[in-house]
C-alpha cells in the first residue's frame, strides 16, 4: 500500500478506542519518547526499502510530522544518545565514542541538565527502561528506570553463530529465539503497556527503548517469513565507491570486524543480511504497535505528545560497508516523527532537522521553559508549516574535528585534515560522486562551512571505542 493510502486507511483510526474515558487529562501533555537503535530508513514512511514492512510506526507516521532529512548528531550509539539527553554537541562535550552511564557525570555532557531531569524539575513523573543512553541510563536520570548496565541488552544468542564468526561487534544473523517474549525489545513494551495502564494524577515522560534493529539480527521465524528471500532487494551498489574519498575518510569509515559488500557478494549472504535486518525491523514494529496500542486504549492519547526516533543510521552494502560510524547519509539519516493533539498528521518535511532539536522541541511542545544550554533549535515552526522558510543545517561529528554539513540538498564533510568531500544528494542521492574538488561548487562549500562547529573539544578521558582502529588510539580504553 503506498503512503498515501496508508493515511487514509489510518484516517478511520480518528475516533480513538480512549474517546469518552474518565482517566485524568492532566493541563500539560504527556510525552512519550520512543527510541529504536540502529534504524535507517527502511521505514515504510520514508520508503527507504522495497521489502520493508513497518505498519505500527506507518501508523504512528501518519498521525504526525515526518522529518524525512533529519540526522543524528553522531553516528554512533553512545555519543548520539549522550548529544540527545543533554542537548550538547559531541563538539562541545568532548563524547565522540560510548561512555559508561556512571561516568557521564565526570564530562561536561554530565553537569547540564538531562532530558528527562528537565521534565521531572517541571513536576513530571519521569519513567524509563531499556536502551536510552548508551547502557541503560546513569543514576537518578528518571524517577523510576528499569535496567542496570549488568541486565542482558541483545539476545538471547545461540551457543554457536549462525554465519559471521568476529570479535567485539556481535555481528550474526539468523533465525533465533522462537518466541519474541523472550526478547528484551517485548519485555520493554511490555513494561510501557503495564506503565500505561496505570493512573496517574501527574503529567508524565515515559521514554521507552529498543535495542533492535542492532546486531546481532536475530528474531523468531515468523518475522522472517514476513521478507521472503526471493523478494529481497539489496542496496544500490558501485564497485570502488569510495575510490573518489579522502584517505581520511576511508580511515574513519574502515570497520576491519564487520563485513563488506564485496565479502557478502561473493559469499552469497547479502540477501540474507537484508532479510535478517527487515526481520528485526518488522519485530520491533511490532513492539512499538504495542505500546501504541495502549497508549489509545489508555484514556492519555488525547493529550500525549508521541516522539519516536532512531539514534543514527546504518549501512547495509552501501559504499562497501555494513556498520553505522561514517558521515555519509547512510549513516547518518534516521528516522524522527512528532506528534502533537495540536498538529495535523500525516505530514512531511524535508527541512534539515538533527536529533540536537528533539530537547528543544519537546519542552515547547509541552510548554516548558527552555533551556538555554540546549545547542539544537525548536522544530515547531516546521510542525506548523512544514514547507516553512528553514535556515539551519544538520550536522553530525565523528571524532575529533571531523564533521558533515546536511542542507536541504547537499552533503558536506569536512574532516580533521582538512579534507572535504561534497554530494548533491538531489541528483545523487547514493554519494557516488564526490564534488569537492570541483571548482564549481566552491561557493556552495564555503557556505555550508559557515555552519561548521567553532568548538573541537578534545575525545574525554571517559570514552572508548572498540569498533574502530583509526580512533581507538585516540579513545581510550576503559577496561569496566
Amino acid at each position: 500500500m503506498n503512503y498515501i493510502g496508508l493515511i487514509s486507511c489510518v484516517g478511520l483510526l480518528a475516533i480513538p478506542a480512549w474517546a469518552g474515558s474518565s482517566m485524568k487529562v492532566n493541563s500539560k501533555p504527556n510525552v512519550l519518547m520512543i527510541a529504536i537503535d540502529d534504524l535507517n530508513d527502511w521505514v515504510g514512511f520514508m520508503d527507504g526499502h522495497p521489502n520493508t514492512k513497518t505498519p505500527h510506526m506507518d501508523r504512528l507516521a501518519a498521525q504526525g510530522t515526518i522529518f524525512m532529512n533529519a540526522h543524528t548528531a553522531a553516528p554512533h550509539c553512545g555519543p548520539s544518545r549522550t548529544a540527545l539527553m543533554s542537548g550538547l554537541r559531541p563538539s562541545t562535550t568532548g563524547i565522540y565514542a560510548h561512555v559508561f552511564d556512571e561516568d557521564l557525570e565526570k564530562t561536561p555532557a554530565g553537569q547540564g541538565i538531562y532530558l528527562s531531569n528537565w521534565f521531572e524539575n517541571n513536576g513530571y513523573k519521569t519513567m524509563g527502561k531499556g536502551k536510552i543512553f548508551h547502557h541503560w541510563a546513569p543514576e537518578g536520570a528518571f524517577q523510576e528506570f528499569d535496567g542496570t548496565r549488568e541486565a542482558p541488552r541483545f539476545g538471547p544468542k545461540p551457543e554457536k553463530r549462525f554465519t559471521w564468526d568476529t570479535i567485539g561487534t556481535g555481528t550474526d544473523w539468523g533465525v533465533y529465539p522462537e518466541r519474541d517474549e523472550d526478547l528484551p525489545d517485548f519485555k520493554t513494551a511490555e513494561w510501557a503497556v503495564e506503565r500505561l495502564k496505570q493512573k496517574h494524577d501527574e503529567p508524565f515522560f515515559m521514554a521507552v527503548g529498543f535495542v533492535l534493529p542492532h546486531v546481532p539480527w536475530y528474531a523468531p521465524q515468523k518475522w522472517f517469513d514476513l521478507h521472503p528471500l526471493e523478494e529481497i532487494e539489496t542496496p544500490p551498489y558501485l564497485k570502488g565507491d569510495q575510490d573518489d574519498v579522502p584517505p581520511m575518510a576511508r580511515k574513519i569509515a574502515e570497520m576491519l570486524h564487520m563485513p563488506t559488500a564485496d565479502w557478502a557478494k561473493e559469499s552469497g549472504e547479502w540477501k540474507h543480511i537484508v532479510q535478517a535486518y527487515l526481520a528485526t525491523v518488522s519485530m520491533v514494529d511490532h513492539c512499538v504497535g504495542m505500546v501504541l496500542d495502549e497508549l489509545e486504549r489508555s484514556g492519555y492519547a488525547e493529550n500525549t505528545v508521541v516522539v519516536l526516533w532512531s539514534d543514527h543510521g546504518y549501512h547495509l552494502g552501501e559504499k562497501n560497508r555494513f556498520a553505522k560510524q561514517s558521515l555519509w547519509e547512510r549513516a547518518t539519516r534516521m528516522p524522527m516523527i512528532f506528534t502533537a493533539p495540536e498538529f495535523k498528521g500525516g505530514q512531511s518535511t524535508d527541512g534539515p532537522a538533527s536529533l540536537m532539536d528533539l530537547y528543544p522541541t519537546l519542552l515547547e511542545l509541552c510548554g516548558l521553559p527552555a533551556n538555554p544550554k540546549n545547542e539544537g533549535v525548536s522544530l515547531v515552526p516546521l510542525m506548523r508549516d512544514p514547507k516553512a522558510k528553514w535556515n539551519h543545517n544538520a550536522i553530525t561529528t565523528y571524532g575529533e574535528n571531523n564533521h558533515a554539513v546536511r542542507s536541504q540538498r547537499y552533503r558536506y564533510i569536512r574532516y580533521e585534515d582538512g579534507s572535504e568531500e561534497l554530494y548533491d544528494c538531489l541528483k545523487d542521492p547514493n554519494e557516488w560522486k564526490n564534488l569537492a574538488d570541483n571548482l564549481e561548487y566552491e561557493e556552495i562549500k564555503k557556505e555550508l562551512a559557515k555552519s561548521l562547529p567553532k568548538i573541537n573539544t578534545p575525545w574525554s578521558q571517559h570514552t572508548y571505542l572498540r569498533c574502530n582502529d583509526y580512533f581507538t588510539g585516540k579513545s581510550p580504553e576503559v577496561q569496566k
